[in-house]
């Protein structure tokens, strides 16, 4: 191994260490040996449904759904990411016999962040026109819903972004984005810099937010990451633009987040300016 492959090895183990100790996130391994790695790693996600008190058939039903609505490859990328998402948000109507009532089987649990299984696989080998290897992908409940692509410190953030662009196309292992709601590029000199699917190397975004973490990197991965507020940019902080997908900026989020407070004392405010969001 190279020493520039160590510098890289050594931020992983420490990002990975990270998602474990601090962020409380489960370890699912190495995964560039794991065969069949999929964005639905149902061996997860029916346990998770089972747990919550769904019936197997009801279960079967929605992984089928799911599954069926990530894999239309008839669809463009953007509209098989916004049918999964719809799933995600709102869950899936199935009926466990014809004639009875619909049923909703919630994938996530939004009113109870913690209530869900957070896990990290790394090296993840998936299989496409031309297989690739993401270096971090988060699962919650068995589902693929963030990608982070590492760099040592002397490799600019822009090459982990231009891999992850170049993963989202057909060539490459365009299928596996129809799941993932957030994805990142980082190193620890730069940080973390994100976006969605399809989004412009320009308008990927970085997150400011004060912190008494040193590391940019470190800084970036636990604002982001940490369980409730990953789930909320994912919930409401997204939306589906006629053809573009957008995600917030920080200062959209905390302006948010004050008018927020705002509302509850039942007082009034301007919020002067917000950026737009990341997009395509």
């Amino acid at each position: 191994m190279t020493t520039i492959g160590q510098l890289e090895r050594r931020t992983q183990d420490r990002v990975v260490d990270l998602f474990q100790t601090h962020l409380g996130y489960e370890y699912l391994g190495n995964w560039e040996d794991h065969e069949n790695n999929g964005n639905i790693e149902t061996k997860i996600l029916h346990p998770y449904l089972l747990k919550k008190g769904y019936s197997k058939l009801l279960i079967v039903k929605a992984i089928h759904e799911l599954t069926r609505a990530a894999t239309n490859q008839s669809k463009s990328l953007y509209d098989l990411n916004k049918d999964v998402y719809s799933l995600l948000r709102y869950g899936v109507n199935v009926k466990e016999e014809v004639g009875e009532n619909t049923r909703t089987v919630k994938l996530i649990d939004w009113d109870n962040p913690l209530e869900n299984e957070f896990a990290i696989a790394e090296e993840v080998t998936v299989k496409g026109e031309n297989d690739k290897r993401p270096d971090v992908v988060l699962y919650v409940n068995g589902i693929a819903l963030g990608i982070l692509e590492l760099k040592r410190s002397t490799v600019s953030v822009s090459e982990g972004i231009r891999q992850n662009l170049d993963n989202q196309k057909q060539t490459f292992i365009r299928p596996f984005f129809a799941t993932i709601q957030l994805i990142m590029a980082g190193n620890d000199t730069e940080g973390i810099r994100y976006g969605v699917i399809k989004t412009l190397e320009k308008n990927w975004l970085s997150w400011k937010e004060r912190s008494d973490i040193e590391n940019i990197l470190d800084r970036h991965i636990i604002q982001l990451c940490r369980k409730e507020r990953f789930l909320e940019l994912l919930h409401d902080f997204i939306v589906y633009d006629r053809g573009t997908k957008k995600i917030c900026r920080h200062n959209q989020y905390f302006a948010v987040k004050a008018s927020q407070t705002s509302i509850r004392k039942r007082e009034g405010g301007i919020i002067w300016h917000s950026r737009v969001a990341a997009k395509a």
